[in-house]
């Protein structure tokens, strides 16, 4: 339909609703064009009308209405109107038929009046009564088609269109740069290098170089995946084409193959150009892993028509294919051979000078007081990624917002990273024995992290209720490291461990508050025993725990092996308890001064501790200068959520 300018100047343009009003307009217009208007009588008037002989014929339509046909006045018996004068509702024709009779008897003349039976057909209801139910069909076929489009307009038939976002210098501003992406400097360079790839082409071709056809960027979530390809887009000067990879997936057979293939058709047109695909796993996935699905999965086709675009018979030239995500080891492995995803970029965890670097640039926007210090803020926040580090800015600034203040102060910043670690403090008022049971049980963790050699120095306890379910929790002082040796796993064991053997040294027995530190110290137990070899009896060998439901019938080993496992872990984890059990026996009345100590004043900083505990004995060198992190602990447990997540468990 052709738009066509009104009087204001604007153009009319075709609305899907107009159709639903013909539709009704047509209904109606029906309705009244087959009205009847033909009077009606009573039976008592048609019986005044046989005696005094004014009626010719009668005529029954349809088996339910009967048309009385008159005689005109002033004329001869056999001149009659050609249209019925009035009609009468029958119930049914034998009963039609029994009244007459009666009639007849009262008057006998009326057996000349001749009564005919009609079937007429109105060609119009007969035809709607056909077109409705294909049209109410079409209507819902359309309906969902416009839907499952995501509500691409009019247009029914762009499903199979891809629904890819396109940006351009010329038409979309930049609003990202590599200016604010900050604490992932190798990962930025090798992507800034993509992007002069593009824009000096000839530099690297003219050594016979070829320019890389895939980019895979990788990483944990919330490292900044997908704010480098926003900086990429902003910065690469050529059209830049995101999309998700869920974006692919539909219910109808063969769209997702469709869409890929328009993907690429469209980029060809406007190359040189980058597309982005986030979240590659959705269509990434390796093939013929999940035994319920058979071979012609709709997943493996668009993967499969992807493979093929990417490099296949054809190539593209120009066309640099960029994608994130967080699961490269479920990706199929034709996916990421050379001549398609040529790099892979890993995107990790920020180290103290990438942190800081990172909340340098969150705090420009910020209305910050001068004793902010991001070193600081850095120094304690080892383990955050970008969004973490987002977070915690956002919260002092809403802290500090609901505080009545006009800039942010460090005290805001400490509370926001206390939120983030343990949750949001509860003013719940607990019972003094469940207080007394938590401050025994992190008395016990800041002991055995004391005292321990191997252990990550703990700077702060707390037992003022957080979260949902945690009594208290604990900050340690982990650093940047990617080995760990087996002393320090079973230091890091026997500290988990020093809540549930101090509850059990003072009270007799022990509560529920341990069952976060029993996850953690099982998981450390199995990969110490089973991934990493650290086990004599079990030996130098390396199971990986299964990372899908269908793997976890296809283990490496034996029953007997397995047996084996479990009794060795049962055997490490029973030996570091009574190994921390032993330490807290000894530093007993350390333990009941700094259990004290902390029912009075709740929370306890490293000067605290010093103070109570001295100086911490053979405490290991720092590879690097920053301390902190430990998260929120279930019930009256902790967890350093920092250092766990560093470990390669």
């Amino acid at each position: 339909m052709t738009d066509q300018p009104n009087k204001r100047g604007r153009r009319i343009r075709f609305n899907f609703y107009w159709l639903y009003g013909l539709i009704a307009l047509t209904f109606i217009a029906l309705n009244f064009w087959t009205f009847d208007s033909t009077p009606t009588i009573t039976w008592m008037e048609l019986r005044e009308k046989l005696k005094n002989n004014e009626v010719e014929r009668i005529v029954v339509e349809n088996k339910e209405t009967a048309y009385i046909y008159l005689k005109q006045e002033g004329e001869t018996d056999k001149a009659a109107s050609a249209s019925p004068a009035v009609r009468m509702q029958i119930s049914t024709p034998e009963n039609f038929e029994r009244k007459m009779e009666k009639m007849r008897e009262e008057n006998p003349q009326i057996d000349e009046i001749p009564i005919q039976y009609v079937t007429r057909r109105s060609w119009g209801w007969e035809i709607i009564s056909w077109i409705i139910p294909f049209a109410f069909l079409l209507f819902i076929w359309m309906f969902m088609l416009r839907r499952m489009g995501g509500g691409g307009g009019a247009n029914i038939f762009s499903i199979g269109k891809s629904k890819v976002t396109v940006v351009d210098k010329d038409s979309s501003p930049p609003s990202v740069t590599f200016a604010d992406v900050a604490g992932i400097d190798e990962s930025k360079r090798e992507v800034m290098e993509v992007v002069d790839f593009l824009k000096n082409h000839e530099k690297y071709t003219r050594l016979g170089g070829r320019i890389p056809s895939g980019v895979l960027l990788v990483g944990p979530p919330g490292t900044g995946k997908t704010l480098l390809a926003k900086a990429t887009a902003g910065e690469a000067g050529v059209p830049f084409l995101s999309l998700s990879g869920s974006d692919f997936v539909e219910m109808f057979v063969g769209v997702g193959a469709s869409r890929v293939r328009d993907l690429f058709r469209q980029a060809k047109e406007k190359a040189p150009c980058i597309i982005f695909i986030d979240e590659l796993d959705a269509i990434g996935r390796a093939r013929g892993r999940t035994a319920l699905q058979g071979g012609n999965d709709e997943r493996e086709n668009t993967l499969n028509q992807l493979l093929v675009e990417m490099d296949g018979f054809s190539t593209n030239t120009g066309v640099i294919v960029m994608a994130a995500t967080n699961r490269p080891d479920i990706l199929d492995p034709a996916l990421l051979r050379p001549g398609r995803f040529d790099r892979q970029i890993t995107v990790d965890r920020p180290d103290i000078k990438g942190r800081e670097a990172i909340f340098r640039v969150h705090l420009r926007k910020k209305k910050i007081a001068d004793d902010v210090d991001p070193h600081q803020l850095a120094t304690q926040t080892p383990g955050f990624v970008g969004a973490d580090i987002a977070n915690v800015c956002n919260e002092a600034a809403l802290i500090a917002a609901r505080k009545g203040k006009d800039v942010i102060e460090m005290e805001d910043f400490q509370d926001a990273i206390d939120r983030v670690i343990g949750g949001l403090e509860r003013k719940k008022v607990i019972l003094p024995k469940e207080k007394k049971i938590v401050a025994y049980h992190e008395a016990g963790h800041a002991i055995a992290g004391w005292f321990l050699p191997h252990a990550l120095p703990l700077i702060k306890v707390s037992i003022i209720p957080r979260g949902i379910a945690a009594l208290g929790y604990a900050q340690y002082l982990p650093q940047d490291r990617h080995l760990y040796t087996q002393r320090e796993l079973e230091d890091q064991v026997a500290v988990a461990l020093g809540g549930r053997a101090a509850e059990e040294i003072i009270f007799g027995e022990v509560s529920t508050g341990a069952q976060n530190d029993l996850e953690r110290i099982t998981r450390i137990a199995y990969d110490l025993i089973a991934l990493y070899g650290m086990n004599p009896k079990v030996g130098h060998v390396s199971f990986r725990t299964p990372q899908a439901e269908w793997e976890a019938f296809q283990r490496p080993y034996s029953e007997r092996t397995a047996e084996m496992i479990d009794e060795e872990v049962r055997k490490f984890i029973a030996r570091q308890y009574e190994r921390v059990k032993q330490l807290l026996l000894e530093k007993r009345a350390l333990l009941e001064k700094l259990a004290d100590r902390l029912r009075e004043k709740e929370v306890l900083y490293k000067e605290d501790l010093n103070e109570i505990l001295g100086e911490r004995p053979e405490e290991p060198t720092p590879q690097t200068d920053e301390p902190v992190n430990g998260a929120a602990a279930s019930d009256a447990s902790e967890v350093s959520s920092a250092s766990s997540e560093q470990l390669p468990v």
